[in-house]
């Protein structure tokens, strides 16, 4: 029997609640089909999930009392989700029209395309981009690009187009991917959780696609900070996580030598010439806490 749920829209709340509020009346405002929308509150230290069910008594709510991390947050959700297609949606964004549609239209549109990312620009009056599809990693750094970052969007990347990636602020994705592949790992705890699951999902053999008819907008970093201790370390360790998960044989050997050798220590150095001690410290113990990890591979 076909869901009456079109899509269930799930979002982890982070002492958030205004943002979270704002992304919920955006929701409310601009889209049509059918939807449920799902807050986790991930540990926020008041119960905001309480606060945010009382002001919209038609989301629901999912209380934790201890962070579990992106991952950990997003998958509450998705264990209480009936909608055909389950779109994970940052609490930091708004949408502004009804372009939702078109990602769920392109996943219908071939049995092979088992998620979608939109266009997200930056919320605020300059119009850039945040994100228009991923370049792949590279084997040896795990670095890769974010296709028209900072760019003003004259439409030049207005072309549905193959990624290897999702974007973890806005991500659709067919309820019999997760069904196959599992939910998002929850190692990670934060950064690289949507990179590994995006891996799990092409691995699977589906396709990934960035879908720029659908669009949203996205204040980034307002939790973490854009150059903060916690991301640091999280990037860092993070980086390795992925690359043990990910790479197999000569080149997991050679990335992270090359990380822990070259570039973990050039990033150290750097942040000590800065005066950045803090984030030198992160750096350090990141890479430290990556050895500490047992039975990091894929499931």
């Amino acid at each position: 029997m076909k869901r009456s749920v079109e899509v269930s829209i799930i979002t982890v709340n982070y002492n958030g609640i205004k943002d979270t509020a704002k992304m919920i009346e955006s929701v409310q405002s601009n889209l049509s089909i059918p939807y449920e929308i799902i807050v986790v509150d991930n540990g926020s230290e008041r119960d905001e999930s309480l606060l945010l069910q009382k002001e919209y008594p038609f989301i629901k709510t999912i209380r934790s009392e201890k962070n579990l991390g992106f991952a950990g947050g997003n998958n509450l959700g998705i264990r209480q989700a009936v909608g055909n297609y389950l779109f994970l949606l940052n609490n930091d964004t708004i949408i502004k029209d009804n372009s939702l549609h078109y990602l769920i239209e392109t996943l219908q549109m071939d049995p092979k395309i088992g998620g979608a990312s939109p266009k997200i620009l930056f919320n605020d009056a300059h119009g850039y981009i945040q994100f228009a599809g991923y370049t792949p990693l590279s084997e040896i750094t795990i670095r890769n690009q974010t296709i028209g970052f900072d760019e003003p969007d004259n439409g030049q990347y207005d072309t549905l187009s193959r990624t290897l990636y999702l974007h973890g602020a806005a991500m659709l994705v067919k309820r019999e991917v997760i069904e196959k592949v599992g939910l998002m790992p929850e190692c990670y705890f934060l950064y690289y959780e949507e990179l590994d699951w995006s891996t799990q999902i092409t691995k699977a053999g589906y396709e990934l696609v960035y879908e720029p008819r659908a669009c949203i907008y996205h204040n980034e970093s307002s939790s973490t900070g854009k150059e903060s201790p916690l991301k640091i370390y999280y990037l860092t360790r993070n980086r390795l996580l992925y690359t043990q998960r990910n790479r197999t044989g000569k080149n997991r050997i050679l990335s992270i030598a090359y990380q822990v050798l070259i570039a973990y220590p050039k990033d150290v150095l750097k942040f000590v010439i800065r005066l950045k001690i803090s984030l030198a410290k992160a750096c350090i113990k990141g890479c430290i806490d990556f050895f500490r990890i047992q039975n990091v591979k894929p499931n």
